[in-house]
């Protein structure tokens, strides 16, 4: 299972690529093969505001339907667009094109909560 060393990870298997305050979102190769082939991603608006570990958008596969969990608070800068109309990218390449926003984050200590590569191996392996 692919599990880049540089992102980090949250126990609700979305990954986190950190540049400075601003993080990018997506879910990881774990989750996206658990959810099947998603169909639709519903992702909020530039300027909406997450708070950690609460809902932001949903995942739409064959099998069913999952939400997405913030995994810091902040707002959101940038939203992948590209879903819209190749949602499949979340299962071909979660870490690259599959990504799903870009957050400013509020509070970078909330980062210290994230898993790194090894803890997140133990917990899908747990």
């Amino acid at each position: 299972m692919d599990i880049p060393e540089q992102l980090r990870y949250t126990k609700d298997h979305e990954w986190v690529a950190l540049d400075g305050d601003v993080v990018t979102v997506g879910i990881t190769a774990f989750a996206q093969a658990e959810l099947g082939d998603v169909v639709y991603v519903d992702l909020p608006a530039v300027g909406t505001s997450c708070v950690k570990d609460q809902p932001f958008g949903e995942v739409e596969s064959t099998k069913s339907v999952s939400d997405l969990f913030a995994p810091v608070s902040g707002e959101v800068a940038t939203v992948n667009a590209d879903l819209d109309g190749d949602p499949g990218s979340v299962n071909t390449d979660p870490y690259g094109n599959g990504w799903m926003i870009t957050i400013r984050v509020d509070d970078t200590a909330e980062l210290d909560a994230l898993l790194d590569a090894s803890q997140y191996r133990e917990f899908i392996d747990a």
